[in-house]
């Protein structure tokens, strides 16, 4: 799990393989939540909140870019 000052430093490749790991990892534990597999279920939650840092950068930098 990456902090938004950690996300920050990254570049837009970096955000994007983010964002797909964590959609990936998400996904794995919605499928262990299903087979009552899952261990931690708070893990899901900061998955959620990974993936929306991250979208969330991705907007800030299109917007700043769409404004200079």
């Amino acid at each position: 799990m990456s902090n938004a000052a950690d996300l920050r430093g990254q570049s837009d490749e970096q955000l994007m393989f983010s964002l797909k790991e964590a959609q990936k990892q998400l996904f794995q534990l919605q499928f262990q939540a299903a087979t009552e597999k899952l261990d931690t279920p708070s893990k899901k939650r900061e998955y959620r909140r990974e993936i929306a840092r991250i979208k969330t950068l991705q907007n800030e930098r299109k917007i700043a870019a769409a404004g200079k």
